[in-house]
């Protein structure tokens, strides 16, 4: 459990009303997030370009998908915000060229790791609706 979800169970339970961050339901941050990743998917040739990376396009936009599947497992409102504004940050400061070369290539080496299911309970769990 994230901290922020931690933080809101916590003060859910004590009766505290929890104001979301930005998004008031989950459709709302799902919006959000899949214009997110349309920013971040529109801006991979520009990437590409000002960091003259030996990649394709096609490899850097799974690399893309992949992020963000890493936390597609998220429900709590309040940390799907708390993602989409550190990877506005992220996409800002690459954009603005505020990264270099070498983090941008250590950002393609490194394998990110999304969480598959083996059993049927997860498999049916993980399931998205």
């Amino acid at each position: 459990m994230s901290v922020l979800a931690r933080g809101a169970s916590i003060a859910k339970s004590r009766g505290v009303p929890v104001k979301a961050v930005v998004s008031n339901n989950p459709a709302e941050a799902r919006r959000r997030v899949l214009a997110l990743y349309k920013q971040w998917y529109r801006a991979v040739p520009k990437i590409l370009e000002m960091f003259q990376l030996p990649y394709s396009e096609e490899k850097a936009q799974s690399k893309i998908r992949e992020e963000f599947l890493k936390n597609s497992h998220v429900r709590d409102v309040r940390a799907i915000d708390m993602l989409v504004m550190k990877s506005q940050m992220d996409l800002q400061e690459t954009l603005l060229k505020w990264k270099q070369t070498c983090h941008m290539k250590g950002f393609f080496k490194h394998q990110s790791l999304v969480e598959t299911p083996t059993d049927f309970m997860g498999k049916f769990l993980s399931q998205k609706h």
